[in-house]
């Protein structure tokens, strides 16, 4: 018969997980697609990597939050689920959290959940959430609110870009004031994410010591993390990750405090779609601000 043990994640358990999320987040976006949306795709295999990469840095940084359940069954072991959880001072993220299809309504999910939220330890916590019925329900139970999430996709109108003034490419000796800005946005800085997403991202600052801001551009374009002290300046930064989109581009995680970024998306000729929850607990949500789905 088959028991299920969760514990502690391990390196050597990466891969394994990484599979596990896979499948789960392919069949839950499969499952979950409108008719309006694109077809679901496998994860590549430099997404994959990616994926791996990044687990690997949160093991390092915080290991205490990362959690798996393994399955065993006539000697053979087989990752099931996955809770991912960080604490940053006095903040608490939720980066990944799934369970197999094969392997949901259970109760594995609940078990992983309590053992990522003792790792909270009370703190006050944020992250992005799937509509999935059986995920939302665990969440609310943890005492989270649940705001509705909107999106952006399309591509951008280049005759729209305005001129963009005041900003400048972003290094590490712009991290001290970046987390003083995080701290008044979401509680908490983002200490070591930052020198690790200007690792694998465009940083982009407004250095204004009136209206300070910055936003992390991926490689095609696309807004990953964007904080800002004011509207004004929030507004100017995604414009320019929209400057530089190449072809189809998404803004994603836009809460309704963040009404600018709909402005915005809507005068580059993108269109606006619903998508998820911003999850918090103990905080409100974040304005002016676009969480990333796994740094927050």
């Amino acid at each position: 018969m088959e028991s299920v043990l969760v514990r502690p994640m391990r390196e050597d358990d990466l891969a394994s997980v990484e599979r596990a999320s896979a499948v789960t987040f392919f069949e839950a976006e499969r499952s979950t697609r409108r008719v309006s949306d694109p077809e679901a795709r496998p994860r590549s295999a430099v997404a994959s990597q990616q994926w791996i990469d990044r687990m690997r840095y949160y093991l390092g940084v915080d290991p205490g939050g990362c959690w798996v359940a393994v399955a065993e069954e006539s000697g053979a072991s087989e990752v099931v689920g996955f809770a991912v959880s960080q604490n940053r001072g006095p903040l608490w993220i939720l980066a990944t959290y799934g369970v197999l299809p094969s392997h949901q309504a259970r109760g594995i999910g609940k078990r992983l959940m309590d053992a990522a939220l003792r790792h909270a330890d009370g703190r006050p916590g944020i992250f992005s959430s799937s509509v999935h019925a059986g995920a939302t329900r665990r969440y609310r139970l943890a005492g989270f609110s649940l705001h509705p999430e909107m999106r952006m996709v399309g591509t951008v109108d280049r005759s729209t870009l305005p001129a963009v003034h005041g900003l400048q490419d972003g290094r590490a000796d712009d991290f001290e004031w970046m987390d003083r800005l995080d701290r008044d946005l979401r509680l908490a800085g983002h200490g070591p994410d930052h020198g690790y997403m200007l690792d694998t991202l465009r940083l982009v600052v407004s250095r204004d010591t009136a209206k300070p801001g910055y936003v992390y551009i991926d490689d095609r374009g696309r807004a990953s993390l964007l904080a800002a002290a004011h509207p004004e300046t929030a507004r100017k930064l995604l414009w320019e990750a929209l400057a530089s989109s190449q072809g189809d581009t998404l803004v994603n995680c836009i809460t309704t405090p963040n009404e600018w970024a709909i402005d915005v998306g809507l005068a580059a000729r993108l269109d606006i779609g619903q998508e998820g929850y911003i999850a918090v607990r103990g905080m409100p949500v974040p304005a002016p601000y676009l969480a990333s789905g796994h740094f927050l």
